[in-house]
């Protein structure tokens, strides 16, 4: 009697959840969706953290750029400010240079007008050779030092020129053509300079001779013994003849303690 009571019982345990799994099912539906949700959920989640998680990375690897051009440009930076140092420094000595050469062109300035005041001088009386052109080289001289566009040492420059070249005349001998004064009147005339001390001329018909007397500062004649030897010293001058020793009247050489 009892095995068929145990019997009954565990057929009613078995049977009973075939008649209730559709309302089991149903009670899971929620369930199974709230599921669902919270997966989808994590996968919104997941994206927004892998997109936050890619923004960083940009960010980070934004800010090492952004850190390597930093240090470039304090690098560059480092250069100009050297380089600015350097520049302040050699202003400085450009400033001092400038001050100097201010200094050094108000000395030089008066020395050059000196200068040209004595060639004037010494042209004036000097023997009386080329004096056009002589005096047109002191009076552009003059004309120069007054001039603003052009710089102290190029006034200068030009100035020693003129002081060389007034010294190469004494080393010379030239020949050259000119209008002499007489006394009936001026003279085409052939001039001949040896070096500075003597100077002496020819009319182009060999009617007129003469040189210069530097004691008393005028023309006297020749006599015509020496008609031949001027006409000599002309051809040696102008290269039309090999140099040679020919005979000149010379003044008597100026006393030292005079």
């Amino acid at each position: 009697m009892k095995s068929a009571v145990i019997t009954i019982l565990l057929l009613a345990q078995f049977s009973a959840p075939a008649s209730t799994a559709p309302e089991d099912e149903r009670a899971l539906d929620p369930v199974l969706e709230r599921g669902e949700e919270r997966v989808e959920a994590s996968r919104d989640a997941q994206q927004r953290v892998d997109a936050v998680n890619e923004q960083i990375r940009d960010k980070v690897a934004e800010y090492r750029t952004l850190e390597k051009q930093i240090d470039g440009l304090e690098v560059y930076i480092e250069q100009l400010r050297l380089q600015r140092a350097n520049q302040d420094r050699e202003i400085d000595e450009l400033s001092a240079s400038i001050e100097n050469v201010t200094l050094i062109e108000r000395q030089v300035i008066p020395l050059m007008l000196r200068m040209i005041d004595g060639l004037e001088q010494h042209v004036a009386l000097d023997v009386p050779f080329l004096p056009e052109e002589r005096a047109e080289r002191v009076e552009s001289l003059q004309g120069l030092v007054e001039r603003s566009d052009v710089t102290v040492a190029e006034k200068f420059r030009t100035v020693f020129d003129a002081y060389q070249t007034e010294m190469e005349y004494g080393r010379t001998i030239e020949a050259y053509r000119g209008m002499l004064e007489t006394g009936n009147g001026e003279r085409e005339v052939d001039f001949l300079r040896v070096g500075r001390v003597g100077l002496y001329y020819v009319s182009l018909d060999g009617s007129l001779l003469g040189t210069w007397n530097r004691e008393i500062r005028q023309w006297e004649t020749l006599p015509g013994e020496y008609r031949t030897h001027v006409a000599e010293g002309l051809r040696i001058a102008r290269e039309q003849a090999a140099p040679d020793l020919i005979k000149l009247p010379l003044p008597a050489p100026e006393d030292a303690s005079s």
